[in-house]
């Protein structure tokens, strides 16, 4: 179907993007172009070759030499996702947004920054501070995760409770589509019914209908203060039924509602070398933000110490200084850095749910769990539903035993979420890591239009082709 790259294409490429941005038959620096982020093993593939453009007009000219050359091309942030959205599975050209990292603008008139898509999410509200301004997207990998995969899988976080996802503060993008067109949508306004809604067609496409090269994000007054409470239980029921109440129980919405299961806490501890309050006899643990004028947030946490407090929490200890709260969100991001390193092949899922259901899908994480001899942790988004839930290895198991007990788990969570009006992935993306599972969750007709969507953007089918479904 798709042919190889030869040097003649790689001499057109050199004549785009100038022979410095090509990296080519050099298997060590290429290597790291072939996986993104997964634990698990056997989702990598190479490509043939890595281009670097820095302008929408090198990557039109890119997608309309691979059209006429029918070469697959595989969009490319980061590498920071969790789904295989960034692995070139048919080879060919490895497209790197690394040198579009450039903050274009920043629009306080309008409350709007400007971005190319290869600029560290965290970079965005460094510049946006100076100015009394913030991105509330907050992907836990901010530090590392660039602005247009975030768009490309619409990502999610741990302020989604508050704020919601990226695409809520995406009012415009400037996009190459698969033939090489160059197309604006959106701009610099916040409503907008004129015509089919393509930008939010767009935002949560994996990279599959088109390249972002320039993002218009909306920014927000930055609060005046923000205080985390770090609240342990001496068993994880309590949190995960008594959470979702907080809302309504009190009417204060929180930036953040974390849990972490003893499991992630010890991991993420032993790491990073720290010592969290009560470990020794906590079960489990809530992290919660809460922002606002410096009155209200004192008011704000008071009372929901205070309903966590009359639930059984063992206690609730109170970051309101910026070393502090930067030391507990550490031992959260620290989480998937620990998995990495005591579980290397851990298999990672993001379910998500009603918030109502959550204890009946970590019951049944357990139970699962214990029905097929394997270890397992949940930590994640509980204020928004969203468990990453881990698998994790078990050297006195045989792999083909593992592979065996591990396919069958995840075919019963999976139907388990599907039953309590869950999905398949609630920020992560399906790639091609998920996508033998879609039909657990969409019928045949929803595939089926998805898929004519895909041709009418893509009637060759070489942006990251073997996405989303075959």
């Amino acid at each position: 179907m798709y042919n190889k790259v030869t040097p003649e294409i790689i001499g057109l490429l050199a004549s785009i993007v100038g022979p410095a941005n090509i990296i080519y038959n050099d298997h060590e620096k290429m290597e790291s172009y072939s996986h993104d982020e997964i634990f698990e093993f056997g989702y990598s593939s190479m490509p043939e070759v890595v281009i670097k453009p820095e302008s929408a007009d090198e990557i039109s000219l890119i997608m309309k030499l691979a059209n006429e050359k029918m070469i697959p091309v595989t969009p490319r942030g980061a590498g920071s996702g969790l789904s295989g959205g960034a692995v070139p599975l048919f080879g060919g050209f490895l497209l790197s947004l690394e040198r579009m990292n450039k903050i274009l603008e920043i629009d306080k008139g309008n409350l709007m920054v400007v971005v190319e898509p290869g600029v560290i999410t965290n970079d965005i509200n460094l510049a946006l501070q100076s100015e009394g301004l913030f991105y509330a997207g907050y992907p836990l990998s901010l530090q590392n995760c660039f602005i247009g995969g975030n768009v490309a899988e619409n990502a999610g976080g741990a302020r989604a409770v508050k704020y919601g996802v990226t695409g809520r503060y995406v009012c415009g993008l400037e996009v190459v589509l698969p033939t090489g067109e160059i197309i604006n949508l959106g701009g610099k306004r916040l409503k907008d019914v004129t015509g089919y809604d393509l930008l939010n067609l767009l935002v949560g496409s994996e990279g599959t209908l088109g390249i972002f090269t320039k993002v218009i994000l909306r920014a927000l007054p930055l609060p005046a203060s923000s205080v985390l409470l770090l609240i342990p239980f001496k068993d994880i029921e309590t949190p995960v039924k008594t959470a979702p109440l907080v809302m309504m129980e009190t009417g204060i919405i929180p930036a953040a509602i974390e849990l972490m299961d003893r499991k992630s806490i010890e991991m993420s501890s032993r790491l990073l070398k720290e010592k969290v309050p009560c470990q020794d006899e906590a079960e489990s643990y809530l992290l919660l933000e809460i922002d606002g004028s410096s009155e209200q947030v004192e008011q704000d946490y008071n009372a929901v110490a205070d309903h966590f407090l009359k639930y059984g929490a063992l206690d609730v200890f109170v970051a309101n200084t910026p070393s502090t709260r930067e030391r507990f969100w550490s031992i959260r991001r620290g989480v998937s850095d620990a998995l990495k390193v005591f579980y290397p092949g851990n298999i990672a899922e993001d379910l998500v749910v009603p918030t109502t259901a959550i204890p009946a899908l970590i019951d049944e994480v357990n139970r699962l769990s214990i029905e097929f001899n394997l270890e397992s942790n949940s930590f994640g988004h509980l204020g928004d539903g969203n468990i990453h839930v881990h698998l994790l290895p078990n050297k006195e198991m045989p792999q083909d035993e593992w592979e065996k007990a591990t396919s069958s788990l995840l075919k019963k969570l999976y139907q388990t979420s599907q039953q309590l009006g869950g999905t398949l992935s609630g920020e992560h993306g399906i790639g091609h890591k998920r996508k033998n599972y879609m039909p657990f969750f969409m019928g045949e007709t929803e595939i089926a239009l998805m898929k004519r969507i895909k041709a009418a953007f893509d009637p060759n089918n070489i942006l990251n082709p073997g996405k989303i479904f075959d």
